[in-house]
């Protein structure tokens, strides 16, 4: 990475990290991570759907409709306190469905719904659960460990990959990505996670918070590997430019969904 794109990627990093702070602990009268994550998650749908447009498949999705459907999913926790209710994903299958008969696109009406509903998924629902991990008992504490686990491990496996980093991890999908920045990764993460389970008080013993590291870690980097797979398959480096350094919104949010997942569920089922 050039030093001018390192330069912009810490400057953008130190801006966007305490409003992220912010969001995620004043919570109350007006859940302020819900707004900005159905804010990124509509920047990100907006990117997901401009990229399969520029692709050379001709496929035009139902942007408009997608977007909107994706914000709602994002912040449907915040009606039932739960994972995002199936009515909403079901509403808008069967409108998204009925939508494709005005459509005057009619060879390549269930490839346009594939992937309306693809993005929907991909980014509104794997989004949703960043909200829904707030709304659980030590919410603030949980998402802290997601997020700050999740850069810290980024940040880990980027540099340790720029120094020394040898062996590819994934030459098909990420040419830039080895074994040894992965490795780097999985430390950092395993490292991280301890001292924010210490901090927030976080009812989970220093051993099960190094594991839940670990997971984040695997995680976010397959969450990572998998969103540079859509970019190839969609013939694009970024998904676009609206975060100096970082690339795109939907760039940014691979990894964090994963973990975010990976944290729902561990302390639903664990803790």
């Amino acid at each position: 990475m050039a030093v001018t794109n390192l330069k912009q990627r810490l400057i953008t990093s130190l801006l966007l990290i305490p409003i992220v702070i912010l969001a995620t602990w004043f919570d109350s009268p007006v859940s302020w991570l819900t707004l900005g994550a159905v804010i990124w998650g509509g920047l990100a749908l907006f990117e997901f759907y401009r990229l399969v447009k520029n692709s050379n498949m001709q496929i035009q999705p139902l942007t408009v409709f997608g977007i909107i459907w994706g914000m709602v999913l994002v912040a449907s926790p915040n009606f039932t306190g739960v994972t995002p209710p199936v009515t909403i994903i079901t509403g808008g299958v069967v409108l998204s469905l009925v939508w494709l008969l005005f459509k005057k696109q009619k060879e390549s009406a269930f490839a346009i719904w594939a992937w309306t509903v693809a993005g929907v998924m991909y980014v509104g629902l794997l989004l949703s659960y960043l909200v829904a991990l707030r709304l659980l008992p030590d919410g603030a504490g949980w998402v802290f460990l997601a997020l700050f686990t999740t850069f810290t491990s980024d940040s880990a496996a980027f540099f340790t990959g720029s120094l020394c980093g040898r062996h590819k991890l994934a030459p098909n999908i990420s040419p830039q990505k080895t074994w040894e920045g992965a490795i780097g990764g999985l430390a950092g993460g395993m490292l991280l996670a301890p001292l924010v389970t210490l901090f927030f008080h976080l009812p989970i013993s220093w051993i099960e918070a190094v594991i839940l590291g670990l997971l984040v870690s695997v995680f976010g980097q397959m969450g990572d590997l998998i969103e540079s797979l859509f970019k190839r398959n969609m013939k694009a480096k970024d998904s676009g430019n609206s975060v100096p350094g970082h690339g795109g919104c939907l760039d940014r949010m691979d990894s964090v969904v994963f973990a975010a997942i990976v944290v729902y569920y561990y302390v639903i089922w664990l803790v």
